[in-house]
């Protein structure tokens, strides 16, 4: 198949050959496929945005340099948001490859973006990525008032795995001045942790 049909099948209403044609495209991609995947990422047309970005996540760490620009730079929340998104795609299928500090730099100012869908994307990319973004999902919650940021840290933090989120999580439950929301949060995340740390060990 050819690139140009291969991004026609990214429109295609069957699931599985949309999923086909992303990978096949991070296979026999050239200098254009990751400028024009980027080109689609303001599209109306849902499935196909989604398809991008998933696609840009097949490719991997080649589309985190643009992902990074376009995600920090944008005016389109729209644009920026799906940036966010493909951070964690590339991140989630390329679990072996170290995920490069420009991306990690690039979601952590993005979360302060001042759109809902962009920041709270940003923590979940973060959470995917994992331990190497520790540090700076902890440090945001410190420093964060934005009680849906936090919340989703706190997620993120229950998720992923990392045995320094115990610590952290515990000290959330047992702080007064922590959000009521947050607190909550943190007490279901624990279980949550503990039983992703027990499944990782085994």
């Amino acid at each position: 198949m050819t690139i140009d049909s291969l991004f026609e099948q990214l429109k295609h209403p069957n699931p599985n050959l949309r999923e086909r044609a992303m990978w096949e495209l991070a296979d026999v991609r050239d200098e254009n496929t990751v400028p024009r995947l980027m080109s689609i990422l303001d599209q109306e047309d849902i499935t196909y945005r989604r398809a991008a970005v998933k696609a840009l996540g097949a490719i991997g760490i080649d589309a985190v340099p643009p992902l990074v620009e376009s995600l920090l730079n944008s005016d389109n929340a729209t644009i920026r948001g799906s940036c966010a998104k493909a951070l964690a795609q590339v991140a989630a299928n390329h679990p072996d490859v170290a995920f490069p500090t420009e991306g990690l730099q690039g979601l952590k100012t993005a979360l302060n973006d001042p759109n809902g869908v962009v920041y709270l994307a940003s923590v979940m990319a973060l959470g995917e990525i994992g331990s190497p973004a520790f540090e700076i999902l902890t440090e945001a919650l410190k420093t964060t008032d934005n009680v849906a940021v936090a919340v989703a840290i706190v997620n993120a933090l229950g998720s992923m795995g990392d045995i320094r989120g115990v610590e952290v999580l515990k000290a959330l439950t047992n702080d007064e001045s922590v959000d009521p929301y947050v607190r909550e949060s943190a007490v279901s995340a624990l279980p949550r942790l503990d039983q992703v740390i027990s499944y990782k060990r085994g």
